[in-house]
């Protein structure tokens, strides 16, 4: 059962995503939050939002981690996992004990490398509109914590929002508007790949805590990710003017 407590955060996030969907609106920092907040309302260790590029190819466009983006990297290149598999067949898969042999036969390179992360348990919803399976949302657990059938539909139902974001950004109705939508996705999420390894080499910290940083600048700037990261590659912006992690704002 949902308690009150999570029903009350779970309005909350509904309510900062509508507010979220506005003209122009960021697409890949709401994804990024959504992640963010499948590990707060669900309990997990760690989540990842993936999509099919224009030839079918999943890849990572938003994780709550660098280390969920690793793994994940992992799973896709050698197109194993059960993100994978959830997003060919269209259905679930929870619950699933990396632990049980038939884990490990099924995906014989992903299961030890999630394993040797401490990863026990994995969940992979799928994000469909209609029949259309665009991407998934993986779920990855270090603990024995099962999710039971509300979060499994709480999960199904952050994983449809996650895709009307994406297919649905105000007014997408023909395929080739929704391609040309997702190809940008993926190509803003290559720039910021980037930028992350430059601002945390530049600072000596983890990247994950330059990305932090990076999103804290954009945010307090009324700045677009994509915008803020391009400038950075192409060195019309100044990073010096984005406080590092740590110093004082």
């Amino acid at each position: 059962m949902i308690s009150m407590a999570r029903e009350q955060r779970l309005a909350e996030v509904f309510v900062e995503i509508a507010d979220s969907l506005i003209d122009d609106f960021d697409v890949l920092d709401l994804l990024q939050r959504l992640s963010t907040r499948c590990v707060e309302l669900l309990d997990v260790s760690a989540a990842g939002i993936l999509l099919a590029d224009a030839h079918g190819e999943l890849q990572v466009i938003a994780a709550s981690d660098e280390h969920t983006r690793l793994l994940e990297l992992f799973a896709l290149q050698h197109d194993q996992g059960p993100c994978v598999d959830c997003f060919h067949s269209g259905a679930a898969r929870t619950n699933i004990d990396l632990r049980e042999q038939r884990a490990a036969a099924s995906w014989p390179r992903f299961t030890p490398r999630a394993r040797g992360t401490g990863v026990i348990v994995t969940h992979a919803i799928p994000l469909r509109l209609r029949d259309r399976v665009v991407g998934a949302l993986n779920m990855f657990q270090t603990d024995d914590h099962r999710l039971d059938d509300d979060d499994i539909a709480l999960a199904q139902a952050l994983a449809d929002v996650a895709t009307i974001t994406i297919l649905q950004q105000r007014t997408l109705e023909r395929s080739h508007v929704e391609n040309a939508q997702l190809d940008s996705a993926l190509t803003s999420r290559i720039l910021l790949e980037q930028v992350k390894g430059v601002l945390a080499e530049r600072w000596d910290t983890s990247v994950d805590e330059a990305f932090q940083a990076f999103r804290r600048y954009a945010r307090s700037h009324h700045l677009r990710l994509t915008d803020l990261a391009r400038g950075i590659i192409d060195g019309t912006f100044d990073t010096s003017v984005i406080p590092a992690p740590g110093a004082a704002v």
